[in-house]
């Protein structure tokens, strides 16, 4: 194809040809121009008119096509763009259902469990559990259904959408779509019902798990069953439960462990939980940071800070590092017994063990700071949480507020105020007049 240059060189040498033959005609007295004896040029020769045509057709070429009107559809683009960019910017329900059944073939939708998950969060959000069912039970109708390990997504989908009676049919009905049960499909319904806490569906599930289903329970079976039974005040059974397992071959874990040893602590069996965690270590099952912060939380419980203090160098000797919770729970007794000092000792010691503090442990220095009436400290800290967009509570920064202005630090004040209105979200209004009062009070108060 010829450029745009070589167009306009083209027609400017025809024009010069032509202007030469028209001269010659002209001149010579027995050939009169543009008659019918002329000789006619060949029929691949480029004509002006030709040319022009080609140079006004490039430069259209070059321009860019307007966008469609909003009356127009989108066409072969909107069909170009990716299904999973469609879904993740849909909004609206009806229209997020149908891209999932126009593309119930398509396997990038398919297999991916994420564009489900959002799809299933947001239409949960927007109450169309209709829209979900229609969704889900469409999917496992495909051959993927045959999958347990797809079928399980499944479940796990209706938990999250808060519909576990959808999620124990799907279980139940694993036959139908040619998908054999084991213990993981088992321990998925087992735990959606818990979450919405169907304890009665749960203890028949496991009565037909081996006798109706075929299913023989694991590990995570029975600690789904043993958590359970904690959580409705069944120690005893949920005891017996972790027995029921070694009977049958399973051995319990330091979860099974840490589970029971939790449960007996906070309902004050101490010599119980004493005992599970001597039981643990005497079978070879050594305890996890879970572990120890549970009976370091026990601890707590009864104000025995040193002895809590004790047990975190005794996990620095096993190998294991005290994480936020165990740092937070240990400086949080220190100052309950009045020892300050030492629960800033600790707060500090943080930093040289490479555990950083997180909005817990901040709001609960500047907190008890606040209580001690140490408010320059309580300032440094509550800055420094701020800025990193960790707000203590507002009774506690009621509290600092009223401290800095009591000790004449008016400047500090206002770069605690400076951050509450930069806060986002942001505060309601009534809070921050109250934050503002203090201010203004605190001034005329010493007026």
């Amino acid at each position: 194809m010829l450029s745009l240059g070589a167009i306009r060189k083209l027609c400017a040498a025809f024009d010069a040809v032509a202007l030469t033959v028209i001269a010659a005609g002209l001149s010579h007295p027995r050939c009169r121009p543009f008659s019918s004896h002329a000789p006619s040029p060949p029929q691949d020769f480029p004509t002006i008119a030709a040319c022009r045509a080609a140079v006004a057709a490039s430069k259209n070429r070059r321009q860019p096509s307007p966008p469609p009107s909003a009356g127009q559809s989108e066409g072969p683009a909107d069909a170009d763009t990716p299904v999973l960019v469609k879904i993740k910017s849909e909004r609206d329900p009806v229209r997020l259902y149908e891209l999932f059944r126009d593309n119930a073939d398509n396997r990038v939708l398919v297999e991916n469990r994420f564009a489900f998950e959002d799809a299933v969060g947001r239409l949960a959000g927007a109450r169309r559990n209709d829209l979900v069912e229609k969704i889900l039970e469409q999917h496992k109708a495909l051959p993927q259904g045959r999958r347990e390990g797809f079928v399980v997504r499944i479940i796990g989908l209706y938990g999250k959408a808060r519909m576990p009676e959808h999620a124990l049919r799907t279980f139940k009905e694993m036959e139908m779509y040619g998908c054999p049960r084991t213990a993981k499909s088992l321990n998925a319904t087992m735990k959606v019902l818990m979450q919405s806490r169907l304890f009665d569906e749960v203890w028949q599930l496991l009565d037909d798990a081996s006798a109706r289903y075929g299913v023989e329970l694991d590990d995570v079976s029975y600690n789904t069953v043993v958590k359970m039974a904690c959580d409705m005040g069944e120690l005893r059974a949920a005891y017996r439960i972790m027995q029921e397992m070694e009977k049958e071959g399973v051995r319990p874990d330091v979860i099974t462990y840490t589970t029971l040893m939790a449960a007996f602590y906070k309902s004050g069996q101490r010599e119980v939980g004493d005992g599970l965690w001597n039981l643990m270590r005497l079978r070879g099952c050594m305890p996890t940071l879970a572990s120890y912060n549970v009976r370091i939380q026990f601890l707590i419980n009864r104000r025995r800070g040193w002895q809590a203090n004790d047990l975190v160098r005794k996990m620095y000797a096993a190998g294991i590092g005290p994480d936020e919770i165990t740092y937070n729970l240990v400086i949080k007794v220190f100052f309950l017994m009045g020892e300050h000092e030492m629960a800033q000792t600790v707060f500090g010691a943080m930093h040289g063990r490479g555990c950083k503090p997180n909005d817990r442990i901040y709001q609960t220095m500047v907190h008890y700071l606040c209580k001690r009436r140490e408010f320059n400290l309580a300032f440094r800290l509550c800055k420094d949480s701020m800025e990193k967009n960790w707000f203590p509570s507002v009774d506690t920064i009621h509290h600092l507020l009223k401290g800095l202005m009591a000790i004449r630090k008016d400047r500090n004040a206002r770069e605690i105020m400076k951050l509450v209105t930069e806060r986002q979200p942001s505060y309601s209004g009534d809070e921050v007049k109250a934050f503002q009062d203090i201010l203004s009070h605190g001034k005329t108060g010493r007026s």
